[in-house]
């Protein structure tokens, strides 16, 4: 049989996702050595991508595992099994909104709501304020989501933060949290059915590893 191909985000959760992974046992010393993608290490083959592209890659069936952010399955609704919290990587989604202009913004939310939001997350944005039933206008931009109201391209943001500090440094205020952001551990349906017998070990010594810090 093939190696497990497991996918793993490049980027912020790259170094917590390799200490988990040598935690359980896995090889991941060969990782980082040069700028190869795709790096074999025993039983198993480590494929490094976007944090975007993990969800893409396990969900089609290229990557057999994967660990990426709850925010990333978030905005791509990829059809993967969620195996394992890993704990790691917390950050949140947020509504902000300009801080001298929040109180305003509060009162149109909860009564008309007819906003411009700006976002990189124009999936997660949709849903929220469909569920919320506020009518809102998403405007999709690929770079910081914070700049938008300043030059008047949105009323509000949504934005996925970690400490908040930027919001605060642009003069920005959370209206109010979405939801939470961890580091995910997933797997392609189909390779969880016929790897079951590699994959679930795996997952029960991350599962116990993320359950002790």
């Amino acid at each position: 049989m093939s190696r497990l191909r497991f996918a793993l985000a490049q980027g912020v959760l790259l170094s917590d996702a390799l200490t988990a992974l040598r935690a359980v046992g896995l090889d991941v010393s060969r990782l980082g050595e040069d700028r190869r993608l795709v790096v074999p290490s025993g039983d198993v083959e480590f494929v490094l991508a976007r944090p975007s592209d993990i969800a893409t890659y396990v969900e089609r069936g290229a990557a057999d595992l994967g660990i990426v952010g709850k925010d990333v399955l978030m905005e791509s609704a990829a059809r993967v099994l969620e195996l394992a919290d890993l704990r790691f990587g917390a950050c949140r989604f947020v509504v902000a909104a300009p801080r001298d202009a929040l109180e305003r913004s509060l009162d149109e939310y909860r009564h008309l709501g007819s906003l411009e939001v700006a976002t990189k997350y124009p999936h997660v944005a949709e849903e929220h304020f469909r569920r919320r039933g506020i009518q809102v206008e998403i405007v999709k931009v690929a770079g910081s989501a914070e700049l938008a109201p300043q030059v008047g391209l949105a009323d509000w943001i949504v934005d996925l933060v970690a400490t908040g500090a930027t919001l605060a440094a642009n003069d920005l205020a959370v209206v109010e949290e979405i939801a939470t952001s961890t580091a995910r551990l997933i797997a392609n349906p189909a390779s969880y059915q016929l790897r079951r017998r590699e994959i679930a070990p795996l997952v029960e010594r991350l599962a116990s590893w993320a359950a002790a810090r």
